[in-house]
């Protein structure tokens, strides 16, 4: 019998939201909502659409590897130089890509729990040894808390900001500090994807404005969220030419394809329709958080789009019975956080069906 890596004996698959056609055959369902995997409900750009169907005519040609229009578009959106880009197939690419270049068998890597579970998959397939620093009971976390769990083995330390699948953030000083104690040879990695939602709130950090001082970070972002491009699967990195320059030597030269990247392009130029999802994501935010409190549930404070919820019940039974009822959510049997459901704020349709549902759900159990 084959077998694989050791390193990889106790590890999960990666759970991902159902998809909505897979619930409808299931359920002999006509209409599902999808609150699982914190799309934008208002579904993608109009000019990244357009690119979309102009680049169809070329998906016969293999895309430039050096996305160089991208990189000239986003490096000018950014104020930043194209040699400090890195591109992946979303976040998810470049996790992977980290591991990959910088993780060596027997090496340490630190990370929150619970935290995107990506991190800890692709760390024990690069066959190094992931270190969970667990959150606080108020389902928060500091950097400062994974200080105390840096060996002479740690190489990469996750910082998730917010942090999925809880929605809370850290702030700029609790980063500063922590940065100003972690040594330089260690790769700190700041998952930025819900950056847009999260980058108007009191104290966020400016990541961007920390790179120039610290050589070892290295900043996520993805244009699957409030740009809706997820189904093109495409992501981008932020650091050092010389940590992007050894992230190049070991990513495929064709791993981000022809339509993400000039949907992405476009994207980046659709300021409307940004402005429009940050609205809408406030407005039904607020809505939730209103519900959820006439119902005397609690929830953790969201800098995302999409909000943790404590519904005192059994995750995996009100996740089921929602599913049934045409509701894909996430449950945190499968989050690391048991009793809670991880809720995408969705239209305020969505999110009015949703509440309903709810509440007949938990009247029931």
């Amino acid at each position: 019998m084959i077998r694989a890596k050791k390193s990889l004996q106790d590890a999960a698959p990666y759970a991902p939201g159902r998809p909505i056609e897979e619930i409808k055959r299931n359920f002999g369902l006509s209409a599902v909502t999808k609150l699982a995997s914190n799309e934008n409900p208002l579904g993608t750009s109009p000019l990244a659409r357009e690119a979309v169907l102009r680049a169809a005519d070329k998906i016969f040609l293999y895309p430039d590897p050096d996305a160089f229009e991208l990189r000239q578009a986003l490096s000018a959106h950014l104020k930043t130089s194209p040699e400090n880009l890195v591109f992946g197939t979303g976040s998810d690419g470049l996790i992977e890509l980290i591991c990959k270049t910088f993780l060596s068998e027997g090496d340490e890597s630190i990370m929150p729990h619970p935290s995107f579970s990506l991190y800890e998959l692709n760390v024990q397939s690069a066959g190094a040894v992931p270190v969970r620093v667990p959150l606080t009971d108020n389902k928060y976390y500091s950097p400062v808390d994974m200080l105390a769990s840096i060996t002479d083995k740690t190489r990469v330390i996750w910082l998730c900001n917010p942090n999925n699948p809880t929605g809370g953030m850290y702030t700029q000083a609790e980063q500063d500090a922590f940065l100003k104690a972690v040594p330089d040879d260690i790769l700190v990695v700041i998952d930025e994807a819900y950056y847009e939602y999260a980058c108007g709130e009191k104290d966020y950090p400016n990541s961007f404005e920390t790179l120039k001082n610290h050589k070892n970070i290295i900043i996520l972002r993805t244009f699957s969220k409030i740009y809706g491009l997820a189904g093109l699967r495409i992501g981008y990195g932020i650091t050092h030419p010389a940590i992007a320059a050894e992230l190049e030597k070991a990513r495929p030269p064709f791993n981000v394809c022809l339509p993400a990247q000039e949907a992405a392009v476009a994207a980046i130029s659709d300021s409307d329709f940004v402005s429009r999802s940050l609205k809408e994501n406030k407005e039904n935010k607020k809505y939730l958080e209103a519900a959820f409190d006439e119902m005397g549930l609690s929830y953790i404070k969201s800098a995302t789009n999409f909000i943790a919820v404590d519904t005192g019940k059994d995750a995996k039974t009100v996740y089921e019975q929602l599913l049934s009822r045409g509701y894909i959510v996430k449950g945190g049997h499968v989050l690391g956080l048991p009793g809670y459901l991880r809720v995408t704020i969705g239209t305020k349709e969505e999110c009015e069906g949703f509440v309903k549902t709810l509440k007949e759900v938990l009247k029931e159990l």
